[in-house]
């Protein structure tokens, strides 16, 4: 039986709260909503379950079907008691699984950029980004006073995000 690492990034600036599942080595995510009391649906759409399955390497038992319940019932068990603050996500970790942002390959946050003293306005792929990348507080701040996130392919010039 073959192990598969799986990243679990847990989003807590969203409304509702996001689980964002990832499989590095089949290059496969979904994303679960959480609700009041860190509830969520063990469901899984059609094509989810049967892309998960494949991610995972699973070949269909009748006799033992894989069954998402039972998925995020270990999952459950896994989770820490406590978050450590040297556990956090940069950008660069998340965009793996998030691939459907604007320039995928410019994954290093650089600076931020205001778009009224260039007479611009910031763009809404821009604003996409920044909310997929570095949540809904930085999307919505950029929104309201006209920011947009820059990004870099290259690591060296990469910057820690502070809020803009």
């Amino acid at each position: 039986m073959a192990y598969y690492s799986i990243d679990v990034f847990f989003f807590i600036d969203d409304k509702p709260f996001v689980l964002l599942f990832g499989v590095k080595a089949a290059n496969f995510s979904f994303e679960v909503e959480v609700g009041k009391g860190f509830a969520i649906d063990p469901q899984l759409d059609p094509a989810t379950y049967k892309n998960l399955c494949a991610a995972l390497g699973l070949k269909y038992d009748p006799e033992n079907p894989f069954k998402p319940f039972d998925f995020f019932k270990e999952f459950n068990k896994s989770i820490p008691g406590q978050a450590a603050s040297s556990q956090k996500a940069d950008p660069h970790d998340v965009v793996i699984y998030r691939p459907d942002v604007d320039e995928a390959d410019k994954v290093y946050f650089l600076k931020w950029r205001d778009n009224t003293k260039r007479g611009e306005n910031v763009q809404s792929v821009n604003l996409d980004k920044t909310s997929k990348l570095l949540g809904e507080k930085a999307y919505a701040r950029c929104r309201q006073k006209n920011i947009s996130s820059c990004w870099t392919d290259q690591k060296k010039l990469a910057k820690i995000v502070t809020p803009p």
